[in-house]
């Protein structure tokens, strides 16, 4: 079972997902609203990478959103989870429920991948920036939870504020 990835330039495939509150979002809703939309898929809600990763991107989000880039989330989660995910940490932007993966697999995020060296069938964190035109303009596939914000962060040229590590 090998999935088809995506690369720069090509369309971004469209999608109508629900988020957290189970209310209907599409990626040309998301487009019209912030002009530029980085996507990145994460495989669970509540899990100790998902979180680390997630809470990242949402202290980036003041820096990319000046710099006109909107943030959402994708998972196979259910909107249930995800509104317990976005409470529970105070996610701002929106995390978005694909529970039978078909966006997923469409977007490459979702096939074979290696796991503690065994090939596995599950989600693939990944990485995408739709520009205004709808075409992607990063793609990234198997990127590391901790630090995957501030490696897109710096891919796009945005200065993300000095974190106090603790």
């Amino acid at each position: 079972m090998s999935t088809a990835r995506l690369e720069v330039g090509q369309t971004a495939p469209a999608f109508t997902l629900p988020d957290a509150d189970g209310t209907p979002t599409s990626l040309a809703d998301l487009l019209a609203e912030h002009g530029r939309v980085l996507v990145y898929v994460y495989p669970a809600a509540m899990t100790p990478g998902c979180t680390t990763e997630t809470v990242d991107f949402q202290d980036a989000l003041p820096a990319l959103a000046e710099a006109g880039i909107g943030v959402v989330g994708l998972s196979p989660d259910s909107p249930e989870k995800l509104t317990r995910f976005r409470d529970k940490y105070g996610i701002t932007f929106p995390l978005l429920s694909d529970p039978d993966k078909a966006v997923l697999t469409e977007w490459g995020a979702f096939g074979e991948k290696k796991n503690y060296g065994k090939t596995v069938v599950g989600v693939i964190r990944s990485t995408f920036v739709v520009d205004s035109d709808g075409t992607l303009s990063l793609a990234r596939y198997n990127v590391r939870a901790k630090g995957h914000a501030a490696m897109v962060a710096k891919l796009l040229g945005v200065e993300l504020p000095e974190r106090a590590e603790g």
